[in-house]
């Protein structure tokens, strides 16, 4: 049970794994995100675990398309450089559908910010997976945090600027240069996503319910495997 995982990651965990965050430097004072709650599109569901994704983020393309935003300046502005970052961890249903907002919450203390930014490179970001996601799994966002920043940290990357340079690339190539980086990670233990015009944006990393990775649920989505599939290594749109 994730309770279980919590006790176990949390007491193991070291400093923030910076597994992809080449240069981050964190301010003294980080931003305080506004509040997050469920709504009328995106509603609280309270429904049993069946497992989990853990939700990784190319961090050129987020910069290629959001980099003018103000809430992407510490992510994409000067000073820092990431590789994949992490979007979240986030609890899958027995089915198609998820539990999410399973309880009301406050704003994430800032320690805890300051603690995870350089995994997760935004207040904002950090405080609607908490709400959205954590709520459903821990009691405290240090220690959801924790086990999500602990699975990110261990994994491990191929060179993307190689794989970007390579021939008709497809989603499964992504996935099997992943998962050859990852001894006990399969390529149908990961979906890849791309935007409309086929660069690579996430990969979503699928776990049982004890925190294992495991072979992704059909309904889950993602890239066909012969699907073509570009990764941007450039910088910021103009």
């Amino acid at each position: 049970m994730i309770r279980a995982a919590l006790a176990l990651i949390v007491g193991a965990i070291p400093a923030i794994a910076q597994a992809q965050a080449y240069r981050c430097a964190v301010p003294q004072k980080v931003p305080r995100p506004r509040a997050d709650g469920p709504s009328a599109s995106q509603p609280k569901r309270v429904l049993p675990i069946g497992g989990y994704t853990l939700a990784l983020t190319w961090a050129a393309q987020f910069c290629h398309e959001n980099g003018r935003e103000a809430g992407a300046a510490f992510e994409c502005g000067r000073g820092n450089r990431f590789g994949f970052t992490l979007h979240g961890l986030w609890p899958d249903g027995e089915g198609a559908s998820w539990p999410q907002y399973c309880r009301a919450t406050g704003i994430v203390p800032p320690a805890v910010i300051r603690r995870q930014l350089c995994a997760t490179p935004s207040a904002q970001l950090i405080q609607h997976e908490w709400a959205k996601h954590g709520t459903c799994m821990s009691a405290m966002p240090d220690a959801y945090f924790a086990v999500a920043t602990r699975l990110y940290g261990d994994l491990r990357y191929p060179d993307m600027g190689a794989l970007s340079r390579r021939r008709a690339l497809t989603a499964g190539d992504v996935a099997r240069a992943l998962a050859a980086a990852n001894p006990g990670i399969a390529p149908g233990m990961m979906r890849i996503t791309a935007n409309r015009q086929g660069w690579l944006e996430e990969v979503w990393l699928c776990l049982d319910k004890r925190l294992r990775y495991a072979t992704c649920p059909a309904h889950q989505g993602g890239l066909a495997v012969d699907t073509p599939i570009k990764v941007w290594r450039g910088g910021l749109r103009r």
